[in-house]
């Protein structure tokens, strides 16, 4: 694992700071720092699930702490399936770990990023935290304000080759 740059990747509206990432295996990540966190950028044709969280007010991935007892895998799909509504057609896979520095305190804290395919989009309810979902082609401006930090880890993600776009040869 990689100390966290001086320079930040990504910044928040909200202070916190992407400050690195590392690609790497799920067997991989670092086992000695709390890792609390766990994101999911669940891909369906070219777009990435994002959802509105009403607290922040941002559009964000879906994503959250992980629980006691529970692995950063699983933190990872049960947070996409509450905040979204969606599920993956298949495994997820590691993309690697982020580094932040979180809050006025700028805490240091790492999260596991997840990503996957779905074949079909689900319906979406609302609920006490997001407010809404949508599916972002990393391009289009969405409506209100989006995590900077999360449309960065969102193009980490991405698959590739894109999957609306034929494989070169």
């Amino acid at each position: 694992m990689r100390p966290p740059s001086p320079a930040p990747l990504a910044v928040d509206r909200h202070g916190n700071r992407l400050v690195s990432f590392t690609r790497c295996t799920e067997d991989d990540l670092p086992t000695g720092v709390r890792l609390p966190l766990a994101l999911t950028a669940l891909w369906h044709g070219g777009e990435v699930v994002m959802v509105h969280d009403r607290y922040r007010s941002q559009w964000e991935l879906p994503g959250g702490f992980v629980e006691p007892g529970e692995t950063p895998r699983q933190a990872a799909l049960r947070e996409l399936a509450e905040e979204s509504g969606q599920v993956p057609d298949g495994a997820l896979r590691c993309v690697g770990c982020a580094g932040f520095l979180l809050g006025p305190e700028q805490r240091a804290e790492y999260g596991a990023l997840f990503a996957g395919l779905t074949l079909r989009r689900r319906p979406f309810d609302t609920d006490h935290e997001i407010e809404a979902a949508c599916w972002w082609d990393l391009t289009s401006p969405l409506p209100g304000r989006l995590s900077d930090i999360d449309a960065y880890l969102a193009r980490l993600s991405a698959p590739t080759p894109p999957p609306h776009h034929p494989a070169t040869r």
